[in-house]
């Protein structure tokens, strides 16, 4: 199986930029597809980003098209998520999940198998 580990999270002021990372160890996961998905306090896990293994496919949730970019970099077992132009309202912790499989199933976090601990993002007005 494969552990995935979150980092970069932080707090920030509106209009900045963070880049997340998401690392893996146990096993490379250079065939394995990886979703971003954030939760805010009270609300459901939500659906950011999702790159296929190859990074020839990725989508974005529309609250976050065009001002994130997700990539990966398979040698270094690591997928990135870039946060830019940051609102209040992406305030939450964010959370990589691995799946083997890809199908049009990517934007359900049921359909994921491993999944890191998350790292916080606080974005002040």
């Amino acid at each position: 199986q494969v552990q995935l580990v979150e980092s970069g999270g932080g707090l920030v002021q509106a209009g900045a930029s963070l880049r997340l990372s998401c690392a893996a160890s146990g096993r490379s996961f250079s065939t394995d597809n990886i979703g971003w998905f954030r939760q805010a306090p009270g609300k459901e896990r939500e659906f950011v980003a999702v790159i296929t293994w190859s990074g020839g496919v990725t989508d974005y949730a529309d609250s976050v098209k065009g001002r994130f970019t997700i990539s990966r970099d398979n040698a270094k077992n690591t997928v990135y998520l870039q946060m830019n132009s940051l609102k209040p309202g992406d305030t939450a912790v964010y959370r990589c999940a691995a799946r083997s499989s890809w199908s049009g199933t990517y934007r359900y976090s049921w359909s994921y198998d491993y999944w890191g601990q998350g790292t916080q993002v606080t974005v002040s007005s």
